[in-house]
């Protein structure tokens, strides 16, 4: 069955970074677009960025200059390069998978930016 795991949440201080990866299996990864959502107490789930297949990328309008979305086809892995964050980043982030008419989730990765 289709899995996505993601890691590398957890507690930064503002302007530090963070480096989420989401690894996918029982899929073809290299087909279709990836993304990152992310989900803050209180409030509904939100697009964070997208990388299509062929590399092209997409961004919340509050996260870029900041944030980097990337794939590795290889290692069936999508990556979150976050900087600078802001308490305001606060959030369970999710991955995401579409290919063809499916929709597949991640459990989410807590990111908590706090002093």
């Amino acid at each position: 069955q289709v899995q996505l795991v993601e890691s590398g949440g957890g507690l930064v201080q503002p302007g530090g970074s963070l480096r989420l990866s989401c690894t996918a299996s029982g899929v073809i990864f290299s087909i279709g677009v990836m993304g990152w959502y992310r989900q803050a107490p209180g409030k509904e789930r939100e697009l964070v960025a997208t990388i299509t297949s062929d590399g092209a990328t997409n961004y919340a309008d509050s996260v870029k200059g900041r944030f980097t979305i990337s794939r590795d086809n290889a290692k069936k892995t999508v990556y979150l390069q976050m900087n600078s964050l802001k308490p305001e980043d606060t959030a369970v982030y999710y991955c995401r998978k579409g290919i063809f008419s499916s929709i597949y989730w991640g459990q989410g990765t807590q990111v908590t930016v706090s002093s």
